[in-house]
């Protein structure tokens, strides 16, 4: 190999009594991908963002193309070739393509911005898009598309290190391929790519190289070719994960909750299950099967326009009057895929957000005992292992993944018998997945009925008892997991029908 385009040498950053990075070492080679892997609170986020340009670091030596490397904020590290994609997009929905790949760099003559279209039509035509018009407005676009954008505005500026964050953890398994092509595009041109994820068999396969870090440390670097997994997981997490998916034993009863015809007004869904105590169902589909949607009408958040579900206390939900104020006590509860919308309040504190749903459990005689609130909030937080200063920090200062294991507290501390858990590892490390999949298993063991609705299908045979899988809105029959082979499930997924 040349020598590193990119080199840090004992980086670190500290926020106030908090050390996130503790001399980290990493080199990028031009045209390479370079995958950054870690648990949740490892420090990539804060790493990436010392990177681009949002933080400075405390301490340490970076040095691009051998000369000294000290962006003051990610302008500077745009106009230094360093462009980060994060996993949030940062696009303006309402403007052009053309505008959102130029804004801020526009050429000026006389004081108005002046037009470039040759040089986004170049950059689309790269990432083999010729056919998308400039001036499409970019809120139209899939989210996949819309992702392109970011990556061809990166191009236009001119980055030779591009930073992907979590780059397909909203992405169709179609468009997961079209953005693995257009990384293979980059690296063919010379320019790097620094690669943020938690899925790693999809690390295993874009990346040349790897490095890990483990509480703001370096842990591990190394050629992908030769590592495995296990290895992987667990330079990451310092111990052997044996048992990715931990089994705990359940009893599963009586049927709790029983759907049919279940449809939303939004989407047009059509489906039925029944859901037993003790019982944890798998439900997987395409991105736009409806599976969302499903459970969304059932818990009151969209419009159930027709079907009925029944529950075991005689309760029933009905079109047109079930509220997620009715369902939650009616006993059940729903952890939306969406955290940083739906999930969770970001200007609130960690507290807030584990105990809000259940203030009772928390008052004396009409008031608020903020001590037992925060006893509260505390013990979930140590049981989920979030990694945070204190509990009365907000919400927004951890990052994705302890976010999400706060939401998954919030349930826990509501104590209802129906779970209803959209996409409840996205976003989650190896280590802190094993975790959440044993809480699940535990739960179950407690005579709770769990709905997992989930993308990456390993995970759903790994910690389901039956399986069920949606096509356009119609959910086959469920099955003990066993009972379906990867083919089967595949085939009802893409066509919807049975072999």
């Amino acid at each position: 190999m040349s020598d590193p385009i990119l080199h840090l040498d004992g980086v670190h950053k500290r926020f106030g009594p908090v050390h996130a990075l503790k001399g980290v070492a990493l080199e990028v080679y031009a045209g390479e991908v370079h995958a950054v892997i870690g648990e949740n609170g490892a420090g990539k986020s804060t790493l990436m963002k010392v990177l681009s340009g949002a933080h400075l670091p405390s301490a340490g030596r970076i040095t691009l193309n051998d000369k000294p490397y000290a962006p003051t904020c990610p302008i500077d590290g745009r106009r230094a070739g360093v462009a980060m994609i994060y996993q949030e997009l940062t696009l303006a929905p309402d403007l052009s393509i053309e505008e959102n790949i130029m804004l801020g760099i526009e050429g000026r003559r006389w004081g108005f911005a002046r037009a470039n279209t040759a040089a986004v039509r170049e950059a689309l035509t790269l990432l083999g898009h010729p056919d998308l018009s400039p001036r499409t407005r970019v809120g139209s676009l899939k989210i996949g598309t819309q992702q392109l954008i970011e990556i061809a505005r990166a191009i236009v500026s001119g980055a030779k290190i591009i930073i992907m964050d979590e780059p397909t953890s909203s992405l169709s398994s179609a468009d997961t391929r079209r953005l693995f092509e257009v990384i293979h595009t980059l690296r063919g041109r010379g320019i790097a790519v620094l690669y943020i994820s938690h899925f790693l068999e999809e690390v295993q396969e874009i990346a040349d190289r790897y490095t890990i870090l483990r509480d703001g440390e370096t842990c591990g670097t190394g050629m992908m070719e030769g590592v495995t997994i296990p290895q992987i997981i667990e330079m990451m997490v310092g111990r052997s994960l044996d048992e990715m998916y931990p089994k705990v034993d359940h009893a599963i009863g009586d049927v709790v909750l029983r759907c049919a015809g279940v449809a939303g007004r939004a989407f047009p869904v059509d489906a039925g299950f029944e859901l037993r105590r003790g019982e944890i169902l798998g439900v997987f589909g395409l991105v736009g099967a409806g599976r969302s949607e499903m459970l969304r009408c059932l818990f009151g958040l969209d419009a159930m326009a027709g079907g009925s579900a029944e529950l075991a206390s005689d309760a029933a939900l009905k079109p047109g009057h079930i509220t997620p104020g009715r369902a939650l006590a009616a006993g059940l509860d729903f952890l939306s895929e969406d955290r940083k919308q739906e999930g969770l309040a970001q200007s609130m504190s960690i507290v807030e957000n584990t105990t809000l749903s259940a203030l009772r459990k928390a008052a004396r005689a009409g008031f608020i005992d903020l001590k037992q609130d925060k006893a509260v909030a505390d013990g979930w937080a140590e049981r989920l292992g979030v990694k945070c200063h204190a509990t009365t920090d907000p919400i927004s200062s951890l990052s994705g993944g302890n976010q999400q294991k706060v939401a998954i507290g919030r349930l826990m501390n509501h104590d209802s018998d129906i779970l209803f858990l959209d996409e409840p590892t996205r976003g989650i490390d190896v280590g802190s997945k094993s975790e959440i999949y044993r809480i699940i298993q535990e739960l179950a063991a407690a005579g709770k009925s769990v709905v997992i609705i989930s993308s990456y299908l390993p995970e759903l045979q790994g910690v389901c008892d039956t399986l069920a899988v949606m096509y356009r809105g119609r959910l086959s029959r469920s099955r003990a997991v066993p009972q379906w082979t990867a083919q089967e499930i595949m085939n009802f997924a893409t066509t919807g029908a049975a072999d």
